[in-house]
């Protein structure tokens, strides 16, 4: 029976499989041939003989630079807005406000990166500012979210001890949850500003960063 159903399985994956390529009608003589891998092969081979000129190697190096920036700026700014997120969707203040941001969460990571850097280059003009903003709007869902189940998770001896000694909530959440979570917290920051270096390189070609002016003609 099992085997029967693992057959039937396969099948519908394969008839999936065919009926996409179908569906897109996709040319994969297109691709490898009338010279397209020739093409491909090219354009690979260029990276084996680089541009070594000053005013090039001037103009990586800076924008390798404003790259970095974008990315732990914007990170930084995603780490303390998603902080200010994860406290009420952790349910600290009541099922209303938990929704809400659990709702503003949701939709802040939904809306890729790209996205967003179209739409804050309308907002703050061509450069840096808006990929910094696009990638700290997007981050700040992601890292709001894992930082609330961090928090729901967390054990709550310690915070309970230091409010049964009179000390405030306050108190409590920091010196007896937060030093619990701090090295779940900045292992999901680091991960999260490793994706953002990738991604701020990607966002100067819709004109959010350096790429605007160092595209290849």
């Amino acid at each position: 029976m099992n085997r029967a159903i693992n057959l039937l399985l396969l099948g519908a994956i394969v008839v999936a499989v065919v009926a996409s390529f179908a569906y897109l009608e996709l040319d994969l003589h297109a691709l490898v041939g009338n010279g397209g891998l020739g093409q491909m092969g090219e354009y690979a081979a260029r990276f084996l003989h680089p541009d070594l000129s000053a005013g090039h190697l001037k103009a990586v190096w800076r924008g390798a630079l404003e790259t970095l920036a974008m990315s732990g700026l914007g990170t930084l700014l995603a780490m303390v807005l998603g902080m200010l997120l994860a406290l009420p969707a952790a349910g600290r203040f009541g099922w209303p406000l938990q929704g809400a941001a659990r709702l503003l969460l949701n939709a802040l990571r939904a809306i890729p990166e790209l996205v967003w850097a179209a739409l804050t280059v309308l907002a703050a003009g061509l450069g840096p500012n808006a990929g910094t903003l696009a990638l700290a709007l997007h981050t700040a869902g992601v890292l709001g979210r894992l930082f609330a189940e961090a928090l729901e998770n967390a054990p709550p001896e310690p915070a309970a001890a230091i409010r049964l000694q009179g000390g405030s909530q306050v108190a409590a959440f920091c010196f007896g949850t937060l030093p619990n979570l701090w090295p779940q917290l900045l292992a999901y920051s680091l991960y999260r500003w490793e994706n953002n270096i990738r991604m701020a390189s990607v966002l100067g070609f819709v004109g959010a960063g350096w790429g605007r002016c160092c595209t290849p003609p």
